[in-house]
């Protein structure tokens, strides 16, 4: 069985529709100074979501199987990019916050340190250029 694959698709001007292996749909576009319309998020914002979002579900499975009770999770992103191209992201950082019912800070940061260090490959890819801190806060839920 052959492998699905990605695929990136031209929409005129400088939008593109991005394909998942997994059948999502995606807008791309640049921004108007790079002669795009704003149609869609950008390639680069979509590799610091990517990341986010990996890290994001490593935290909260690791955070479920230690029975922690979060009602809330989210990861704040902020990166910096070189100035000459390519490019790339030198650094970005992750702010977690986790709201929950006695929610442990010890099985918080062991989630978050295992997401960056061995289980979210977007992450480890991005670590190679950037270099990526993490830190995090626990709001006691209502």
């Amino acid at each position: 069985m052959a492998a699905k694959t990605a695929r990136v698709k031209w929409a005129g001007d400088m939008t593109f529709i991005g394909e998942s292996p997994s059948g999502h749909a995606v807008v791309m576009d640049a921004g108007v100074e790079s002669g795009g319309l704003n149609h869609g998020i950008r390639p680069m914002e979509m590799l610091l979501l990517g990341a986010g979002g990996c890290s994001s579900i490593d935290v909260m499975m690791i955070l479920q199987k230690a029975r922690q009770k979060v009602t809330d999770c989210w990861v704040e992103l902020e990166a910096e990019r070189a100035e000459d191209h390519p490019k790339y992201f030198t650094k970005i950082h992750m702010h977690f916050v986790i709201t929950g019912v006695g929610v442990d800070a010890k099985h918080v940061e062991r989630a978050i340190s295992l997401s960056k260090e061995k289980y979210c490959s977007a992450s480890v890819q991005l670590g190679a250029l950037a270099k990526i801190t993490t830190d995090f806060e626990i709001r006691e839920a209502e």
